[in-house]
């Protein structure tokens, strides 16, 4: 008896399969919920920030998840393994560069769309909420690139943290407290880290995640303002659905963005300096250019008049701001006819911008100045261009394995530590900004060169401070001995 043949259409078996799934789900009422939302006076190009900010979001969370896997929130560690991200995991500095990109770009359009709201008056009607959310969120974005700045752990990131968490502590009767909170303590290390990575990877996510959800419910409760024209309740102008034309600008948008950090990841990764040293005086830490204007408003602020730079004022601008559904009732919403709104607005804008020019032009008119944020330049460039070294020489278990393998040499190393060297080569001669790495000199040099070296320092190691070793033979061989051992 031949098979009878399996008739049934296809189309049918998925229609089924889609019934039984969206019973279970309701993923067809989400999708209308989603695509069907009706846009006033039709789409609009000037409608994408919003959604750019969410693919924005979520390509923060990949990319950081992707770096959170090799990251280590310790002083000790926290800066090699962000250098072997860069340096030695296939692709880590192209994400990580998406990942550093993508923090000021979610600054650039965060602005972007918080400027549109102001000028196109669409925090009015029954947006007050609305507003106040965003604004929120706009803080936490902040927060999020502060926190983020820290976990490099290299000269730029220490210090430049360091001159935030002091400018907290000057504030008054909490000042202090906010500080230790921060830092875990009166200096930064590796309580300063983990404090910091908490906040970066779990609580300011969480906060934003609760808010983007409170920013989009309250958006779709009060419907979209439309364009300038319409009246901000109740807009009378012919509607548009959100699918498909306004997804189709969404999607171009977020392609426009997805080639920008792609390609300046590619052309210019993120840069790495030097490991933080907190014994080094001479560096001057400059923030990331969307925090220059706080970074030169402050140098005009000194000594009780402190508070009013970084308290006062910014807490008039911020009320106001905050409060500009509240008192801002008329329905007016064309730029041109409500000046003193758009002037304010355009009076800090404009400020803020003057403020981060100048905080460059001083640097640049100052000649010391100007030639220590070169050399710090190419103190990064040429880290940059170093081949990766891991830790293995700083660890435990190298240290050990040296004092198994050779007495002589753990000697050796403990001369080293009991003769300060360590305070300019490093542990196990590792290296820092005093003092050049040992590791491979006993490959360098022989024997004899190399106590030669030690007994009559060359002009430029003297001019790095180094004075003549002057110990017993059987110490110095000790010594030669350990340095030998530095592979």
């Amino acid at each position: 008896m031949s098979e009878i043949p399996n008739t049934e259409d296809t189309s049918t078996r998925s229609g089924k399969l889609m019934s039984w799934f969206d019973k279970r789900t309701g993923i067809k009422e989400l999708t209308h919920e989603a695509l069907d939302e009706p846009i006033p006076g039709g789409a609009r190009l000037a409608y994408v920030f919003g959604s750019g900010l969410l693919y924005i979001l979520l390509s923060q969370i990949i990319t950081g998840i992707f770096l959170a896997m090799y990251y280590v929130a310790s002083a000790d560690h926290a800066h090699t393994t962000v250098a072997y991200i860069t340096k030695a995991v296939t692709g880590g500095s192209f994400v990580r560069s998406l990942h550093s990109y993508g923090s000021s770009a979610m600054v650039v359009t965060l602005v972007v769309h918080l400027a549109q709201t102001y000028f196109w008056g669409a925090y009015k009607g029954r947006r007050e909420l609305l507003w106040l959310s965003g604004l929120i969120l706009f803080a936490l974005v902040i927060g999020m690139a502060f926190t983020g700045y820290l976990l490099p752990w290299d000269q730029k990131a220490y210090f430049a943290t360091a001159v935030g968490t002091n400018i907290a502590g000057e504030m008054p009767i909490i000042g202090d407290w906010l500080k230790r909170l921060m830092r875990g303590g009166t200096e930064m290390g590796t309580l300063t880290l983990s404090r910091f990575f908490v906040a970066h990877v779990f609580l300011i996510p969480a906060f934003i995640f609760t808010f983007v959800g409170t920013h989009v419910f309250l958006f779709r409760k009060a419907g979209s303002a439309g364009p300038i024209k319409a009246d901000p309740i109740e807009p009378k102008m012919k509607t548009e659905q959100f699918y498909p034309k306004q997804v189709v600008y969404d999607i171009v948008f977020a392609t426009i963005l997805v080639g920008i950090l792609g390609l300046l990841s590619y052309l210019s990764p993120a840069e790495l300096g030097p490991k933080a040293n907190p014994a080094d005086t001479q560096f001057m830490p400059r923030p990331e250019w969307y925090y220059l204007p706080i970074f030169q408003w402050l140098k005009y602020w000194s000594g009780p008049n402190v508070v009013i730079g970084i308290v006062v004022i910014p807490a008039i601008i911020i009320g106001c701001l905050a409060l500009l559904p509240f008192y801002d009732r008329k329905h007016q919403r064309k730029p041109w006819k409500r000046p003193i709104a758009i002037g304010s607005f355009l009076l800090v804008l404009g400020s803020l911008v003057f403020l981060g020019w100048q905080s460059g032009n001083d640097d640049a008119r100052d000649t010391t100045t100007a030639k220590q944020l070169a050399k710090q330049a190419a103190e990064t460039e040429a880290f940059i261009k170093a081949k990766f070294e891991p830790e293995l020489a700083g660890s435990s278990l190298a240290s050990q394995n040296i004092e198994l393998a050779d007495p002589l040499a753990a000697k050796g190393k403990k001369l080293f530590t009991d003769n300060s060297c360590d305070g300019c080569h490093g542990d196990n001669g590792t290296g820092t900004d005093a003092g050049p790495k040992l590791l491979g000199i006993g490959e360098k040099y022989n024997h004899d060169a190399l106590l030669n070296l030690l007994k009559t320092p060359t002009q430029k190691m003297k001019d790095g401070n180094m004075d003549p070793v002057e110990l017993p033979d059987d110490q110095m061989n000790a010594l030669l001995a350990y340095l030998n051992s530095l592979k």
